[in-house]
């Protein structure tokens, strides 16, 4: 593999930003072309980020050969299409996640990968986070004893935005779940696996959308209380408890940049600050994975996507969220 390794965005939107962003901060990585379906924002994004090429298609984009990888950040309901298309044009694939909008699209989307022999990974770019990372290490070590409880929530105010946008739109897979609920739902996952059980309640907003959920997990010897919402502010915050200590997340946790540790009546700050805001890590990781010929991360695998994405669905069978047109594809 070359030094640098030939990087193309689809969808050019603030979270291609942001990522873009830290794209610039890797000496290995070279961000090759940029696509929209809106040739002037391509155009205007690869002025801005320093791409050398702006398509006006995702197309175009995916003939180029001198792409490798892309990253697909199009709202949630197109994973699974352009995932496709970037796969059986030969490109690796980092999709923003969720994956897609259920387990069914996952399993498709693992089947590709395996077929055409190509690295597949789903955005989660809280599970590279340094402090997370070293956290994880903390809880399977026995450090805290027998996780016995996590708690973790993710809102904010957004139900005065475009109506038509990705987030109240029901067409677009919006609502609080699978754009900031599944940070919840993943941390519980991480930590603690698939629950047993699921309760929850959830509010429904004027577009339809699910605009505020709260959820209860239950494991054999533990129990998750997670939220997500669009309807108010929540503190960000998120702790794992055991029987012998606690760890608690410096907010905002899902880019927590350090944690407290107690252990019986001692406690201690660990600072483990996060460069820039994040995404470096998760593209670290895709560079890692390619130089060493994997086809998955050992950190975050397919499999962990699909398991995630199917707690996603029974969170929504218990709650009655549905989106248009949502079928097994």
């Amino acid at each position: 593999m070359a030094d640098k390794i030939n990087w193309g965005i689809i969808g050019l939107g603030r979270i291609a930003r942001k990522f873009a962003e830290n794209l610039q901060l890797l000496p290995s990585a070279r961000l090759a072309a940029v696509a929209s379906r809106d040739i002037d924002k391509a155009i205007g994004f690869a002025s801005e980020y320093g791409a050398a090429k702006a398509y006006g298609s995702y197309k175009e984009l995916l003939e180029d050969k001198a792409i490798e990888v892309v990253y697909i950040a199009t709202p949630h309901t197109f994973h699974l299409e352009h995932s496709l298309m970037a796969l059986h044009s030969g490109k690796h694939v980092l999709c923003e996640k969720p994956l897609g909008i259920n387990a069914r699209q996952v399993a498709e989307l693992q089947k590709a990968a395996s077929q055409t022999r190509l690295f597949m990974m789903e955005a989660l770019w809280s599970r590279f986070n340094p402090s997370i990372r070293e956290i994880l290490q903390r809880v399977k070590s026995g450090q805290l004893g027998k996780p016995a409880y996590l708690r973790a929530d993710f809102a904010f105010p957004a139900l005065d935005r475009d109506p038509s946008g990705r987030l109240l739109n029901p067409e677009l897979g919006g609502g609080s779940l699978l754009d900031i609920g599944i940070y919840p739902v993943f941390l519980a996952y991480l930590f603690l696996g698939v629950p047993d059980e699921i309760k929850t309640v959830t509010h429904f907003g004027p577009t339809g959308i699910e605009q505020q959920i709260g959820m209860v997990f239950k494991y054999p010897q533990a129990v998750a209380l997670l939220y997500s919402g669009l309807s108010s502010r929540s503190g960000l915050s998120a702790e794992i408890s055991g029987t012998l200590g606690s760890i608690y997340l410096h907010p905002p946790w899902y880019k927590t940049d350090g944690y407290e540790l107690q252990i019986g009546e001692e406690r201690s700050q660990v600072s483990l600050p996060a460069q820039d805001n994040g995404f470096l890590y998760e593209i670290e990781e895709v560079h890692h994975c390619l130089q060493n010929r994997q086809r998955e991360s050992n950190l975050w695998s397919l499999e962990d996507s699909h398991n995630l994405l199917g707690i996603l669905d029974r969170v929504r069978e218990a709650s009655g969220i549905a989106f248009p047109g949502e079928s097994a594809g």
